[in-house]
């Protein structure tokens, strides 16, 4: 259910044409958003709201199913209102919320609305937003993780017509103390480590922070594998409790390597990791694993342990830099990684060090896997 909280207090009370809200991580910028939208479409007849963000995937995973939970807990969910084929919720008074994608050109030129929130609009760029923004008669929401400055800090946060706040996770009361407590411990590594001083002030802060040092820029998203890639084999990083299992798929396409993410889940036992593959073709494994790739063996899986040793993870980020990789935007959680894996700090000296940190690697660690027993065999590249 829905409890007050000062962060709907404080979103409430945005009146201008463009209302930015910067946030910390759990600081319930979307949650908020998404109620005061639903409560406008009741109250105004006719209202035409557009929701959008990077990709649908991204969506469905998380402005989407906001909106629907809310929906439901508010009891005004009805199914024969909701097209899942495009997307659109329809209300009995005329009003409806569509929810689609920057990366879909037709809709950015589309027909126009009269409400619009784009959902962490750090993810799209800054052309989309003025063809949106053209085409939108009432207001405006943006929300985003303050990771670095962009186009919003640039162009609209100092704009006559702009209302700008910063939420963290203490506007948000709502929040589980679990999850408050866990938030919490960064602000104590925060204090011996710029690594966790950086994250501490945009996600425990809401305040702009850096991207400095991340490791892969060689990416480039897609909406979906072509029908002529031809699919190679499998990265696995096995997790439980704490860490999700994560299993790609790599793919050859015309010299290139096309990545897609087809598992990240916790608590998942060696035969359902199984039935998340579906073919025969190999599959490279975190070799710390052993009883695992036994297991996995036995059922039918052609499951190998990785060759580690020292050196072997600057290693296999090195042969992944020597590629440039195609990455399906179904992918989020590999593409979310990617976009925060850096380079370590030293916590006496600020320095970077050839070392990246042991955070937001789990798919991307599947993929190295890969590489390293497919790439790497055929690269004069050695570790000690």
């Amino acid at each position: 259910m829905l409890k007050a909280t000062t962060a709907q207090t404080k979103i409430a009370k945005l009146k201008k044409r463009v209302r930015i809200v910067q946030g910390g991580t759990s600081s319930s910028k979307t949650f908020t958003i998404l109620p005061l939208l639903i409560q406008y479409a009741i109250q105004i007849p006719s209202s035409e709201i557009s929701v959008v963000s990077e990709s649908i995937p991204h969506l469905k995973r998380g402005a989407m199913k906001d909106f629907l939970k809310i929906m439901k807990w508010t009891d005004n969910f009805k199914e024969a209102s909701f097209n899942r084929s495009n997307l659109t919720y329809k209300f009995s008074n005329g009003s409806y919320i569509e929810f689609f994608s920057a990366d879909q050109p037709d809709k950015l030129r589309g027909a126009r609305r009269d409400v619009l929130f784009i959902n962490e609009c750090n993810n799209v760029n800054f052309e989309s937003y003025q063809q949106l923004s053209i085409r939108t008669k009432k207001f405006i929401y943006l929300d985003y993780n303050p990771t670095n400055e962009f186009w919003v800090h640039t162009e609209l946060k100092d704009e006559k017509d702009s209302d700008f706040i910063i939420l963290t996770y203490k506007d948000n009361e709502a929040l589980d103390p679990a999850i408050v407590k866990e938030i919490e411990k960064a602000k104590v590594k925060a204090e011996t480590s710029a690594y966790w001083a950086n994250w501490w002030n945009v996600y425990g802060l809401g305040l702009i922070g850096s991207l400095e040092g991340v490791i892969f820029n060689n990416y480039k998203t897609i909406d979906a594998i072509p029908k002529d890639a031809r699919l190679i084999g499998y990265g696995l990083d096995f997790g439980y409790t704490n860490d999700p299992t994560s299993i790609v798929e790599v793919y050859k396409f015309n010299n290139q390597r096309i990545v897609n993410e087809i598992c990240y889940e916790k608590e998942l036992t060696n035969s359902q990791i199984a039935k998340r593959i579906l073919t025969k073709l190999p599959v490279y494994c975190d070799s710390a694993e052993p009883k695992s790739i036994v297991e996995l063996t036995r059922l039918g899986i052609r499951a190998y342990g990785v060759k580690k040793g020292a050196g072997s993870v600057n290693y296999g980020i090195q042969l992944m830099q020597n590629n440039e990789y195609l990455i399906t935007k179904s992918s989020t959680n590999l593409i979310s990684e990617l976009r925060k894996y850096s380079w370590d700090i030293d916590k006496k000296t600020g320095a970077k060090i050839n070392k990246p940190i042991d955070d937001f690697n789990h798919a991307i660690d599947a993929l190295r896997y890969h590489e390293m027993e497919t790439v790497g065999k055929n690269i004069n590249l050695t570790f000690g």
